[in-house]
């Protein structure tokens, strides 16, 4: 037989339990949610019921033996309906540390709306349960309060973004969410179609065609809240379903979508943590940002910026460097300062190993020390090579300086990584700073080793820089893109560009991008012809919305506020998905499977 359990019938929530305050003792109330904790003091009976709103204590008084027998059963996290009169607490047990620590609800009556299992991990704040446990049981972690906030937080930036742009003319559009395959970078999440069988829908990685046809269509300013989709490996800060803040506009340039937005980060900073941000943002080139930190993300809370000594280096006894610099390369160093005293022969090792993840060959070091120099590479160096060295990195006594040899890619990556580790070991990063910058004039293209050929370093319809479009057949290498990156603390925060609006520049980006006229023609032919109807110069960006949310909330992950995310390996540990599906559902859409070994054989 089912177990009788009671329910509301017509019973009606009157308050949110961390709602209630002292200005409300006299009041009868009526509370509903989770046991958080009771408490059984010699015949005095509490229990501490949480919903989102907070905390509140109910007291059942032992003149009601019924009422404090049914309250004696109940257990951490059963669903609670009580009602009764908001008293002040008595002297000696107000609790300063919570919000509701000065009254408690006496109950006069009391409904077990349902009963629960003994949880697998305590609902408490910031659990140090393992990551995999509070996933597998998302349900249960959700109803920590500090993941609760996290999720707040996140709709109120979404209402922000909301209003925002609606104030600032623009129409929040829906975009397809089954799309046409046109592979350009991280690989689609493919979708068969049963009605045309062996064809496929693919999910949208961003709606960045259909909101340039939107632009074409004159709708004139669009964002979108959108779900994006990625097949991708995965890491702290991605998911292979995520969400962007979309916009794009018409008839704009550069600063114009610049301007925008930062009005709209200034507004969320404000209204979200208090905080003012100064606009206009600082704005760096792209070959400034790799020169000066390493990266085109740079975390600018902090210095230690890159010293390139290549010249000073060309022609010394060491190989490693002079051999860098004739192959092509470069030389440089950061200076780790005043770092000396901390940094042990041991650490310099770990970080040797940390420069080799970036595909480095090692770490060269040198110490400025009360002593002297110390180094293994001081040796090759006359004392004014090395002199002219030190000078240049502005190193003092109590510098460490770090090099790295290589290609100058490899340098870079190196570099920007290795200052921002050095940075986290030792404390060098003021955690409260939120800065703020645009990084521009990018590449438009980067070569692809892999491929063999040249690749949209955003994608293939970000505009060249007017002054650049010469170069397009002679020195690709050297065109610059209309393009721009937001980044916060090192974090690309978003990133759009100014449009290309002309399908002969349309057509000519497909060619260099070793597209054939066929290839572009079946990717993007819906597309090109649209641009020969008369398509407005445009632009827009995109930010990674749960990214967005992360660093507001100093989260360690995205994981973190996303309400059901997916680990590593893309899948979901609460349900389990993906997972096999009924060979029925396989049989009307014409999908065979095939065992990876087996095709192997064949």
């Amino acid at each position: 037989m089912l177990e009788k359990f009671e329910n509301l019938h017509g019973l009606k929530r009157t308050d949110r339990c961390g709602t209630l305050s002292a200005k409300d003792i006299g009041r009868e109330v009526t509370v509903m949610g989770f046991v958080d904790s009771e408490r059984n003091l010699g015949g005095l009976l509490f229990v501490n019921l949480r919903d989102i709103s907070g905390i509140v204590q109910l007291f059942f008084d032992t003149a009601n033996e019924e009422l404090v027998k049914k309250a004696s059963t109940v257990r951490s996290e059963f669903v609670l309906a009580a009602r009764g009169v908001v008293c002040a607490r008595g002297e000696g047990a107000v609790n300063k540390n919570m919000p509701t620590g000065e009254i408690e609800i006496n109950v006069s009556e009391l409904r077990i709306l349902n009963k629960a299992k003994t949880p697998p991990f305590y609902i408490v704040e910031n659990s140090d349960v393992k990551e995999e446990l509070r996933l597998k049981y998302r349900y249960l972690d959700l109803r920590r309060p500090d993941m609760q906030r996290k999720l707040i937080l996140r709709h109120k930036v979404a209402k922000i973004a909301r209003d925002f742009f609606d104030e600032n003319g623009f129409l929040e559009i829906e975009t397809p969410m089954l799309n046409k395959s046109t592979p350009e970078g991280a690989r689609d999440y493919l979708v068969p179609s049963r009605v045309k069988n062996g064809c496929f829908y693919a999910l949208p990685q961003s709606p960045q065609l259909y909101k340039q046809l939107l632009m074409l269509s004159g709708m004139d300013r669009y964002f979108q809240i959108a779900r994006c989709f990625r097949d991708e490996d995965l890491r702290a800060d991605r998911q292979p379903e995520f969400t962007q803040i979309d916009i794009e506009m018409s008839f704009v340039e550069q600063d114009d979508v610049m301007n925008v937005n930062e009005k709209f980060i200034a507004r969320v900073f404000k209204e979200i943590l208090g905080v003012e941000v100064k606009t206009p943002f600082l704005r760096m080139p792209y070959s400034e940002a790799m020169s000066r930190y390493g990266s085109d993300k740079p975390d600018t809370r902090f210095g230690m910026e890159l010293t390139d000594v290549s010249d000073l280096v060309k022609d010394c006894g060491f190989k490693v460097f002079s051999d860098a610099v004739a192959n092509g390369g470069s030389v440089r160093l950061i200076n780790a300062k005043n770092l000396a005293d901390k940094i042990s022969r041991k650490n310099i090792d770990a970080l040797g190993e940390f420069a080799k993840t970036y595909k480095a060959k090692g770490l060269a070091w040198v110490k400025h020390t009360a002593e002297g120099i110390q180094s293994p590479i001081a040796k090759f160096f006359s004392e004014d090579e090395m002199n002219k060295i030190l000078e240049r990195a502005n190193c003092e006594e109590n510098d460490v300086l770090l090099f790295v040899a290589d290609k100058n890619k490899v340098v870079f990556d190196t570099l920007g990584a290795l200052r921002c580790e050095v940075a986290k070991r030792y404390d060098l990063i003021d955690e409260n700073k939120f800065n703020l910058l645009w990084v521009t004039d990018f590449p438009l293209l980067e070569y692809s080793e892999e491929e063999g050929r040249y690749v949209a370093m955003h994608h293939p319809f970000t505009h060249p820089a007017d002054e650049d479009l010469d170069k397009l057949d002679t020195e690709p290498q050297n065109v610059r893109a209309k393009a721009y990156d937001i980044i916060l603390n090192g974090v690309e925060l978003g990133g759009g560009s100014i449009r290309i609006y002309n399908s002969d520049l349309q057509e000519k980006m497909f060619e260099v991008l070793g597209l054939t006229k066929e290839e572009a023609e079946s990717k993007f032919g819906f597309l090109v012809e649209a641009f020969k109807y008369g398509a407005p110069p445009h632009g827009g960006m995109a930010y990674g919305f749960d990214r967005f949310v992360m660093l507001l909330t100093k989260s360690a992950s995205i994981r973190d506020v996303i309400a059901f995310p997916k680990v590593q390996n893309a899948s979901e540990l609460m349900t389990n998905a993906p997972d096999v599906v009924d060979a029925k559902q396989l049989e009307e859409l014409g999908i065979e499977l095939v065992k990876k070994d087996e095709k192997e054989e064949n």
